[in-house]
C-alpha cells in the first residue's frame, strides 16, 4: 500500500468512494460533499491552491481512500480544514485510514497551519473515534464557509 499526492485520472474513484459512502450510510445527499460541484474535480481544486494536498491510499492499482489539508474559506488565520477522509468498504478496519489521516495532519504542519479543524456526522462514529485519539476536541458550531452545512460535529485540533 503507497500514499501519494492526488493525480487528475483518481476524481472519478474517488468521487465514487464518497458517494458510496452516502448511500450506505443514508446520509443527507445536499449541502454535503456529496452535491458539491468540487467532488469531481479534485485534482484540480487541490492543484490550485498552494497551501492544500489531498493524499491518496492505492494498493495494486486501486484506490482505497483519501484524505487532505484545505485551507477553507472563511475559517480563521493559521487554520486549515482536514477534507476528503473517506476510505473504500473493502479497506476499512485494517489501519490504512489512520496512516492517511496521519499523514494529512504531518502536511499540515509542515505547511505552516496551528490548527487543524473538520466537519463530519453521527452516522460516521467509528471515524470520529479516531480523530478523538489523534486529539481532537469537539466544538459547538461550524467554522468557515465549507458550503457543507448539513454537517453536525465540528472539532479541532492544535497542531504541535
Amino acid at each position: 500500500m503507497i500514499i501519494r499526492r492526488i493525480r487528475e485520472d483518481d476524481d472519478k474513484r474517488i468521487a465514487e468512494i464518497i458517494r458510496e459512502i452516502f448511500v450506505e450510510y443514508d446520509m443527507p445527499k445536499t449541502h454535503t460533499v456529496y452535491d458539491d460541484a468540487d467532488t469531481d474535480r479534485q485534482y484540480e481544486v487541490f492543484r490550485d491552491e498552494p497551501r492544500s494536498v489531498l493524499w491518496v491510499a492505492e494498493e495494486n492499482g486501486e484506490i482505497l481512500g483519501s484524505c487532505g489539508v484545505f485551507p477553507t474559506s472563511g475559517l480563521p488565520a493559521g487554520w486549515c480544514e482536514i477534507v476528503k477522509f473517506y476510505m473504500s468498504k473493502e479497506a476499512r478496519g485494517k489501519g490504512i485510514g489512520s496512516r492517511l489521516f496521519d499523514r494529512a495532519l504531518h502536511s499540515a504542519l509542515c505547511l505552516g497551519y496551528k490548527t487543524a479543524y473538520l466537519e463530519t456526522f453521527p452516522q460516521f462514529a467509528k471515524a470520529v473515534g479516531m480523530y478523538e485519539r489523534f486529539g481532537f476536541k469537539p466544538i459547538d458550531h461550524q467554522v468557515g464557509n465549507s458550503g457543507h452545512t448539513a454537517t453536525s460535529i465540528w472539532m479541532t485540533k492544535q497542531l504541535h
